[in-house]
């Protein structure tokens, strides 16, 4: 029974830590929403497009180098020299900042006033063009992603002097630093949003495009501010994701978990996508550690999405989602 119990408690905090990870992809589609009052579907593929172009950077590969070979005969790939991961961070995140101005003047700018539906279908678009275009400029192949995050098994209760029944558990390294990351992520974007001129212009923009252009506020600039601010989100959650899994286009597949996390916390919320990746990650571990073995186990691939259909009967609106009434 002690040992039953120490493991549950392993269980439950590997989850918390899943649930940061889930809740780091989530914020991105909240920041979207927040500004934009739409999903934006795209946000899987920012976390894939970033990695990859970190990764690219840091090894000196020559973007494009497939087509540029296939066109010219040539045999180019890399410059020679590697790039060091802070270096390479900074100039991703320039890149980041220059999609999300790419993005607001080839698409954004065209729709405003759209129905919700448009818009939700131009960043469909997006995604599938982005994920091309990724497979163009750095190649397909599965890559190891390496910025120094720390790695591996830690034994975080030493069962020699300290333990719990006699027992110690472990917890990955990488779990942990991700922990302190989405926490100061966090507590910087709701600093962000609550307490600055840009922060409430965003959710002008988000309640009524053009209400907030009659009041001055300009949707080129606040889209372009949250385009890179959710690139920055997608690029921490791909440097983490990558690190733990490899660089490959699955990644672009996380944003499928980031669902149920949204329908739990509120579309609106970017503490609710904290507690609501939470939820997800905790409930997803012990459901499968309890009641798994019981029916043959994989409950992690239906868990969350179970979890959410019944919160989409019982409280569409989420945790922490505001409940709009509309009057006619």
């Amino acid at each position: 029974m002690p040992e039953q119990l120490v493991f549950a408690m392993e269980v439950t905090l590997n989850g918390l830590m899943a649930g940061v990870l889930y809740a780091l992809v989530a914020l991105g589609f909240v920041l979207i929403y927040k500004a934009s009052g739409i999903f934006n579907y795209a946000q899987g593929v920012l976390a894939l497009f970033a990695a990859m172009t970190l990764v690219g950077i840091m090894q000196g590969q020559v973007p494009f180098s497939h087509l540029i070979n296939a066109v010219f005969g040539g045999h180019i790939t890399h410059f020679g020299w590697n790039v060091p991961g802070a270096v390479a961070i900074a100039l991703t995140v320039a890149v980041m900042v220059l999609l999300a101005w790419l993005v607001q003047v080839l698409v954004m700018k065209h729709l405003v006033g759209q129905e919700p539906i448009i818009l939700f279908m131009a960043t469909i678009g997006l995604a599938y063009f982005l994920e091309g275009v990724a497979d163009l400029m750095w190649g397909s192949e599965i890559k190891t992603l390496d910025v120094g995050l720390p790695q591996g098994i830690n034994l975080w209760i030493d069962e020699t002097t300290f333990n719990i029944f006699g027992y110690g558990f472990f917890i990955d390294n990488l779990d942990i630093v991700a922990t302190v990351i989405a926490a100061l992520l966090v507590a910087g974007l709701v600093a962000f949003s609550q307490y600055t001129k840009q922060g409430r212009a965003m959710r002008a923009v988000a309640d009524d495009h053009q209400a907030a252009l009659s009041v001055g506020i300009s949707l080129n600039f606040i889209w372009v501010l949250v385009w890179s601010v959710a690139g920055f989100v997608a690029l921490v959650a791909g440097i983490v994701w990558g690190t733990k899994s490899g660089v490959q286009f699955s990644l672009s597949l996380i944003a499928l978990k980031a669902l149920p996390v949204l329908m739990l916390g509120g579309f609106t919320s970017i503490p609710g996508a904290i507690v609501g990746g939470l939820i997800i990650g905790v409930g997803e571990k012990l459901f499968e550690f309890a009641v798994g073995p019981l029916v043959g186990g994989a409950t992690e691939n239906w868990f969350a999405y179970v979890l959410a259909l019944l919160f989409l009967v019982f409280r569409p609106q989420g945790l922490f989602g505001e409940k709009i009434i509309e009057r006619v």
